[in-house]
């Protein structure tokens, strides 16, 4: 299957990354349905130019013609959403979703699946804002973005091509493929554990009027801190194990910057600052 204009995509979930997947592929021309579960959010689709169509109802219809669906749900949800509604899904339909979780999520849907004739390939995009909801939804934050396909030994090349293509379409600039034990071990360090790390240190002095005083740099470290606790919960507990071992391992890289302070190791800790610098540069994103 290939992605082109005539393609019916269906997003299930019109939050910020499903709405911004709406509205940047709406405005390139594609045809774009909702199912989601606030009529409210429907409305401000259609007002905005981000959907053709969208219903709070689970519309059969809708999902038998539909080839690419995109379900920007919490993963249990997303879960039992499949395990309820797989009869509607049409042979050769392609399913993929968006979920921060990969291990915990693929296999199942995979298993769900199987003699369906549906291929079910997930992906992660690496963009999104700390608010929640349509409204804040944009698709700039995907400019320059990274975008991750965790493909399994299930998965075909077409359906591989596929979702690289919608990365592209949606405006991302690095397309990565890694299995999904890969994709978990990374984020639960490059996103998990900096949430987890925003969190104590927002939580950690709670004076009074410190807002009054802070500059960029504390509004920098702890804007992801503004938390979707529902969301962020079950993907923390759906990864616990590799989120621990970061925990850990960041535990044990802080004790040892504060040994050289208390030892009065200036060396010691220039070392350490040149060492994040430099590796700090890798990490910017292009212009």
């Amino acid at each position: 299957m290939k992605l082109n204009k005539d393609t019916n995509i269906l997003i299930v979930g019109l939050g910020v990354i499903g709405g911004g997947y709406a509205k940047a592929l709406f405005d390139k021309g594609y045809k774009v349905s909702c199912i989601t579960k606030n009529q409210s959010d429907i409305d401000y689709a259609i007002e905005n130019e981000m959907i053709s169509f969208g219903t709070t109802e689970v519309d059969s219809e809708l999902i038998e013609k539909s080839e690419l669906i995109i379900f920007a749900l919490y993963p249990s949800v997303f879960i039992d959403w499949v395990k309820t509604y797989k009869h509607l899904f049409r042979a050769g339909t392609v399913i993929t979703d968006v979920s921060g979780v990969k291990s915990s999520v693929v296999y199942t849907v995979q298993e769900l699946l199987i003699d369906t004739g549906v291929e079910f390939i997930s992906h992660h995009p690496m963009a999104g804002r700390e608010r929640s909801g349509v409204e804040y939804s944009t698709p700039s934050v995907f400019k320059g973005a990274n975008f991750i396909i965790t493909p399994t030994k299930s998965n075909t090349d077409s359906a591989i091509e596929l979702i690289s293509a919608l990365g592209e379409i949606l405006g991302f600039k690095s397309i990565s493929l890694l299995s999904p034990e890969k994709h978990d071990s990374m984020i639960a360090f490059l996103s998990q554990l900096t949430h987890a790390i925003a969190v104590a240190l927002m939580n950690a002095n709670e004076s009074e009027g410190l807002e009054k005083y802070t500059g960029d740099s504390f509004r920098d470290l702890t804007r992801i801190a503004k938390i979707n606790d529902l969301m962020w919960s079950e993907l923390f507990e759906l990864n616990k194990e590799a989120l621990l071992l970061e925990m850990d391992t960041f535990i044990d890289k802080f004790k040892e910057i504060r040994r050289l302070l208390a030892e009065g190791d200036t060396d010691g800790m220039r070392r350490e600052m040149r060492a994040a610098a430099k590796r700090r540069e890798l990490f910017d994103k292009p212009i």
